[in-house]
C-alpha cells in the first residue's frame, strides 16, 4: 500500500492518469454522438502507427509545439507567463523568410543565418516583453497578447509587400534551396537517390513523400539544454528563485529585473526557433498571409501545462499532441467525426493533468492516516 502510494505521488504517474481519463471522456463524448469508441480510437492509432510516413509526420509536425512548449515551460518555472509564445513564432517565420529570400550563400553559412536571424528576432521580441515588465511593472500576459496580433498584421505586410510577395499567391517567395534544413533533400532527389530509394519502401515513404529534417533533432537538444540550464547552472536557481519569491531573490542579492528580461529572452529565442525551423525544414519554406493564427504557440501552451512545465517532458508532450491532432484528420475523413473531438480530447486531458495535483494531496492523506492507525 506505501509503495502505491509513493508511485500516485510521481509526475509521471499523475500524467499517464490525466490521458487515460482524457481518452475516456473522448470515447463517452464519441459513443454519445452516435460514433463507436473503439473503432473511432482503432482509426487514430492506425492514422498515426500503420505506416513509417504517418509516424513522421507527427515527428515533423511536434517540433514546433515542442518548442514552443519548452518556451511557455520554461517562462513557467521562472514565474513568467508567455503567453506570447505565438507572437515570438510569428516574428521569427518573418525574419527567417527575409533573410532566406535575401541572401543566397553557401549553405554550411545560409543555414546558420537564417536560424539565427529567427532566434535573435525572437529573443528580442520576448526581451521587449520582459524588458517593459521589469522596467514599467506591465504584465507580461498584456503585452505578449497585444504583440501577437501586433506581428501577425506584420507578417501580413511583409507577405504582400511588393519585394517578397509571389506572384498569384497568398505568400512569399520561397527561402533560397541552400537554407533548407531538410535531410538529404539534394541527393533523393537526385537518379542516384531514386534509383536507392526505389528498392527501400520504408526510406522511400519517409524521404520522399514527407519533410524529414533535423527540426526535431535540435528540439531534443534544446529540451536537454534548458533543463542543464534550469536545474544544473547556478544562473538557472537564480532564476527559478525569482519565480518562487521574488522578494527573497531581491533579498538574497538576485537582480529580479534583470533575470525577468533574461527570462523572456530565453523563452522568446527559444519560440524564436521554432519558427526559423519550421521556415527551413517545412513546406513550402515561406510565410503567407495570416487570417487568424496558426496555433504553434498557443498550442504550445497546452504542450507545457500537459509536461507540467518540464523541459524533457515537453518533448513527449508534444508528440502525443502532434499526434493527436494529426490522428484526428484522420478520424474526420474516415467516420465524419468532428475535428472538435480531438479538441475536447486535449482540453480534457489539460484539464485533468490540473486536476492530477490533488492526487499527491490525497496520496499524504492516505499516508498520515495509515501511520496514525499504525500508532
Amino acid at each position: 500500500m506505501t509503495r502505491m502510494l509513493k508511485i500516485l505521488k510521481k509526475p509521471v504517474t499523475c500524467m499517464l492518469i490525466a490521458i487515460f481519463c482524457g481518452f475516456v471522456v473522448s470515447a463517452l463524448i464519441l459513443f454519445a454522438t452516435g460514433y463507436n469508441p473503439t473503432q473511432s480510437l482503432a482509426i487514430m492509432f492506425n492514422a498515426v502507427f500503420s505506416r513509417p510516413k504517418f509516424i513522421t509526420n507527427v515527428i515533423i509536425k511536434s517540433t514546433p509545439i515542442i518548442l514552443t512548449g519548452l518556451s511557455v515551460a520554461f517562462a513557467f518555472r521562472t514565474g513568467l507567463f508567455n503567453i506570447g509564445a505565438e507572437g515570438q513564432y510569428i516574428a521569427a517565420t518573418i525574419a527567417s523568410t527575409v533573410v532566406g529570400i535575401s541572401l543566397d550563400l553557401h549553405p554550411i553559412l545560409q543555414i546558420p543565418i537564417v536560424i539565427l536571424s529567427g532566434v535573435l528576432v525572437g529573443a528580442l521580441w520576448g526581451a521587449f516583453i520582459g524588458f517593459l515588465k521589469a522596467k514599467f511593472g506591465i504584465h507580461e500576459v498584456i503585452t505578449s497578447i497585444m504583440l501577437n496580433w501586433t506581428t501577425l498584421y506584420l507578417n501580413n505586410y511583409v507577405a504582400n509587400s511588393a519585394r517578397f510577395h509571389k506572384p498569384e499567391s497568398d505568400g512569399t517567395y520561397p527561402i533560397n534551396d541552400s537554407g533548407l534544413t531538410m535531410i538529404l533533400y539534394n541527393w533523393k532527389f537526385s537518379e542516384e537517390g531514386r534509383s536507392f530509394l526505389k528498392n527501400n519502401q520504408t526510406l522511400n515513404d519517409i524521404l520522399l513523400k514527407t519533410d524529414l529534417n533535423i527540426g526535431f533533432i535540435v528540439a531534443i537538444i534544446a529540451a536537454i539544454i534548458v533543463w542543464v540550464l534550469l536545474y544544473k547552472t547556478s544562473k538557472g536557481y537564480e532564476l527559478r528563485t525569482v519565480g518562487l519569491n521574488p522578494h527573497a531573490a531581491k533579498y538574497a542579492g538576485i537582480s529580479v529585473n534583470r533575470s525577468i528580461v533574461f527570462s523572456m529572452l530565453i523563452a522568446g529565442a527559444l519560440s524564436g526557433l521554432a519558427g526559423a525551423l519550421y521556415v527551413t525544414g517545412s513546406s513550402s519554406h515561406n510565410i503567407h498571409v495570416l487570417s487568424m493564427f496558426e496555433n504553434n504557440g498557443f498550442n504550445g501552451l497546452a504542450v507545457a501545462l500537459i509536461a507540467s512545465s518540464s523541459p524533457i517532458g515537453c518533448i513527449f508532450a508534444g508528440l502525443m499532441f502532434s499526434g493527436l491532432i494529426y490522428a484526428g484528420q484522420s478520424l474526420q475523413f474516415k467516420t465524419g467525426a468532428p475535428s472538435e473531438i480531438v479538441n475536447i480530447m486535449i482540453g480534457t486531458i489539460v484539464f485533468f493533468v490540473a486536476l492530477t495535483q490533488i492526487i499527491p494531496v490525497i496520496a499524504d492523506k492516505f499516508t498520515r492516516r495509515r501511520s496514525e492507525h499504525v500508532k
